[in-house]
């Protein structure tokens, strides 16, 4: 492995866990921890971590994320956003609604990946500042005070002017008649001007999302191309939405 995939590697390592261990990551990698310790020195050096005794930690500011003690259901949320690592590529122009589990796949980005990544998403936006080779775009408009996103007709103009590859939909609802719903109207506006802007549309949620509907419509299951869950795609519980034609991750 060539140095900078072993320092990319180390980097995603401390994006996922916040922390790292110099013997974890010689083993890992299979490298001394000479090695190791060159590798976080030079990361430290370049800020991109803070080196400490026995390893390194990771550098962001909470003051703008959501604090992860409190996330519920993140074990799972980790798991739907490592499935939809599997589907971005180099130079893909992405749109990222707002919510917990999108913030994990913001988190996780890979550091070699070049985007481009729209969002209305004020904690989503922020975490992408970590991503040297991903563009970010906010979009601005009203504040959802409780959601952190902006909302509004400034938000809907800006959208529907995009051409995206892939819409990364964070879900508060699906079912099988309902489709996909959201708690709040400007929301659920916002999310289907977001989904008649891209190419792909890639519906994340975890499973206790699934089979539960909100008060206001989204788009019909039709309009997914593919839904993303913690469950493995042979479970009993996706079977009614792979027979409606859904691709399952």
């Amino acid at each position: 492995m060539l140095k900078e995939e072993r320092q990319n590697y180390i980097l995603d390592k401390i994006r996922e866990k916040n922390k790292v261990k110099s013997n974890d990551l010689a083993i890992e990698l299979n490298v001394s921890e000479d090695t190791i310790r060159r590798d976080l020195n030079q990361l430290s050096h370049n800020g991109l971590i803070l080196k400490v005794h026995g390893g390194a930690l990771a550098t962001h500011q909470k003051l703008y994320q959501f604090n992860e003690s409190s996330i519920f259901n993140r074990e799972n949320k980790i798991k739907v956003a490592k499935k939809a690592i599997s589907l971005l590529k180099d130079d893909q122009i992405i749109i990222m609604s707002g919510g917990t589990t999108n913030l994990e796949l913001a988190r996780l980005i890979p550091q070699d990946l070049k985007l481009t990544i729209y969002t209305f998403s004020l904690p989503i936006a922020m975490q992408l500042t970590e991503h040297a080779n991903v563009e970010v775009f906010l979009i601005g408009g009203k504040l959802h005070k409780k959601a952190l996103v902006s909302v509004g007709v400034s938000v809907v103009k800006i959208l529907s002017k995009i051409k995206a590859d892939i819409c990364f939909l964070g879900t508060s609802g699906i079912d099988i008649d309902e489709g996909v719903t959201e708690v709040g109207y400007e929301v659920s506006f916002v999310k289907r001007v977001m989904i008649a802007s891209s190419d792909n549309v890639v519906s994340l949620f975890t499973s206790d999302k699934l089979d539960t509907s909100q008060r206001y419509p989204i788009c019909d299951l039709n309009e997914i191309d593919k839904i993303v869950t913690d469950l493995t795609p042979d479970d009993p519980k996706l079977y009614p939405y792979i027979r409606k034609g859904v691709e399952v991750l």
